[in-house]
């Protein structure tokens, strides 16, 4: 018998005893040990999906230490002697050059090597300074998770998994990586998927074009589902990068914010329909009906429509040049009415995460910038007042000023367009420009009469596995009130994109019937002017400890509930000490007030 290798893009897949392998172009047929499988050279194949190049024997080969470039098929590879075995201790995780190739990361752990990619997919943080747990590790700057073994994306923000590489180790302890070079020069992998099949009658309508909608799409074709995939978006894009709407200080294209091409999602058979909605769901029927006047009929469905900024009652309020900030569109409206001549007085309401990136971004471009709010400082109700005033000095010396304890009462205008608003506090603001930043709403309004369990704010009540009151059909993303794991699993509504990718995931699991609950351990973050800002966990605190110096923006705080636990922990540019304690929630180890007395940071051996 001989011993073929077959080398994807997430690694090696060893294929033993077999007779022979034989690869043709897209829809050719894989023979293997006499069984046919379809496959497809542009995706891959779904049963590629999830596995180890580091597990089971290793395949005998000559010791070398110096790097050998191979073509095998058409794919170049590199394989070299990066360390030696006692060069990383257990769970210690080193990068290391490839050669001149490139790097990767090499973990130890269990007494067992991993190679995968050295940075996140999603904004390129490096991995090696993120929180190793058990079998995968956390992204320092936004949680999102890679599997050590497989590098899959088990937790997000983010679309890509990472590239994960053979390694095996000699008997004089050297440890050996062989890598495509391609996939060094990337450090990205989209994970295979699967085709469709005629045959497959089932069909999954995906009701949201956001990161939610587009990552529960990718999920199913990658699990294997071979059925019918239709995402219905209301906006007129494919899914992109939402995160960035608020954080834009220049136009740009919306094809450099995209998540996906449309040549990915034509060959991955996901039909995405842009710029329509669903206006009524029928759920005896199994359908749903659409602005356009069309029909869709589902097997199962996802629902993930979103939220959609707050109009406050204010007189005036409809006035031109006042903006909410939640699509691409409402970005790019913001910053071609600001202009580049730095003549517009722009009013800023809302102290929270929208309103502060916004104002950080545009404060550049603007005659003067003002955000006004009801707290007593920038982020008040999150940091408290003490740190909430040093973010405010932040701000101040950026050129920010600020109201606080008020809000607007009216907007004044000429000519249809804003000129001014008048506060609670009897002050007058010039405003050639209002930019609205006080919560949001959920898109659930067509669901009032669908027999779907809401809440009276309209979100969707759904289970650990994100099914609602009626069976196939599901709910994610800021509009479920679903049970979160890091809050005893008491439900909540949610609003950030790594939850509702996370959400997304979690769906397509239980849609295909490969029971999932939900694990959900929120994290938030922001950037202004530079400083990082971190948020792990959830729930109502009553007391806190702060560690590190508040002046300079330099600290930790640890929140905690009645009893004393540690229910959640921010951070100032002191990465990654927010992930470490995102991964001991996933974990379920919990963590006390007593426990941060002698060395308030020694927990964090606690989580590999």
């Amino acid at each position: 018998m001989k011993c073929f290798y077959l080398f994807r893009s997430c690694g090696f897949s060893r294929l033993c005893s077999v007779e022979y392998l034989w690869l043709r172009s897209y829809g050719a047929r894989r023979v293997v040990q006499g069984q046919q499988i379809l496959t497809s050279n542009k995706m891959g194949s779904s049963y590629s999906r999830s596995y180890s190049p580091n597990c089971g024997p290793a395949k005998s080969e000559p010791e070398n230490r110096g790097t050998i470039s191979r073509t095998d098929s058409t794919c170049e590879y590199v394989e070299s002697v990066v360390c030696k075995e006692n060069d990383l201790k257990e769970n210690e995780m080193k990068v290391f050059e490839l050669g001149e190739e490139g790097k990767v990361l090499v973990v130890k752990q269990n007494g067992e090597f991993s190679a995968v990619g050295t940075k996140c997919t999603h904004y390129g943080a490096p991995l090696v300074s993120g929180a190793l747990g058990d079998g995968r590790i956390r992204c320092p700057w936004h949680g999102a998770c890679f599997n050590l073994k497989t590098g899959d994306i088990e937790d997000f923000p983010g679309f890509d998994s990472l590239p994960c590489y053979q390694v095996t180790v000699s008997e004089k302890g050297e440890v050996k990586v062989r890598a495509k070079l391609s996939d060094l020069k990337s450090n990205k992998r989209i994970k295979d998927m699967g085709l469709t099949s005629s045959l497959d009658e089932s069909s999954v309508v995906i009701v949201g074009g956001g990161p939610s909608g587009a990552t529960c799409a990718e999920t199913l074709r990658s699990e294997g589902f071979t059925g019918r995939i239709t995402v219905v978006a209301k906006e007129n894009y494919l899914p992109y990068d939402r995160i960035k709407v608020s954080k834009i200080g220049t136009v740009t294209d919306i094809d450099k914010l995209q998540a996906r091409s449309q040549q990915y999602y034509q060959d991955a058979n996901i039909n995405v329909i842009k710029g329509v909605e669903v206006t009524k769901l029928n759920a005896d029927s199994k359908s749903v009906e659409l602005s356009d006047g069309s029909k869709l009929s589902f097997s199962s469905l996802y629902l993930a429509t979103g939220s959609k900024p707050r109009v406050p009652d204010i007189p005036g309020v409809d006035l031109k040049n006042i903006f909410t900030v939640r699509n691409f569109d409402d970005s790019i409206n913001i910053l071609k009415t600001l202009g580049t001549e730095k003549d517009k007085d722009v009013v800023v309401l809302g102290l929270s995460f929208i309103g502060l990136e916004t104002a950080s971004s545009c404060v550049s471009k603007a005659k003067s910038m003002t955000v006004v709010g009801k707290d007593v400082a920038p982020l008040g109700q999150i940091f408290g007042k003490e740190i909430g005033q040093s973010l405010q000095k932040l701000f101040q010396d950026n050129g920010v000023s600020f109201y606080f304890e008020t809000t607007i009462v009216k907007c004044n205008g000429e000519n249809g367009v804003i000129k001014s608003v008048e506060l609670t506090n009897g002050t007058t603001l010039p405003a050639d420009m209002l930019i609205l930043g006080v919560g949001t709403t959920f898109y659930t309004e067509f669901l009032r009469d669908s027999g779907i369990t809401l809440k009276p704010n309209g979100a969707v009540v759904v289970t650990d596995k994100l099914e609602t009151n009626i069976k196939n059909i599901y709910a994610g993303g800021d509009i479920a009130f679903a049970p979160v794991y890091a809050l005893d699993n008491e439900p909540m509504s949610i609003g950030h994109i790594g939850l509702a990718q996370y959400h997304g995931q979690v769906a397509a699991k239980n849609i295909l019937k490969k029971e999932t609950p939900l694990k959900t351990v929120p994290f938030f973050w922001t950037m202004v002017f530079g400083k990082s800002i971190r948020y792990a966990g959830c729930g109502k605190p009553v007391s806190f400890q702060i560690e590190g110096d508040i002046s300079s923006l330099k600290f930790v705080i640890f929140f905690f509930n009645e009893a004393e636990k540690v229910i959640s922990v921010a951070s100032c540019m002191r990465d990654p000490v927010v992930s470490q304690f995102a991964e001991l929630l996933y974990q379920g180890k919990p963590l006390y007030k007593k426990d941060l007395k002698d060395d308030p940071f020694a927990w964090i051996k606690n989580i590999n």
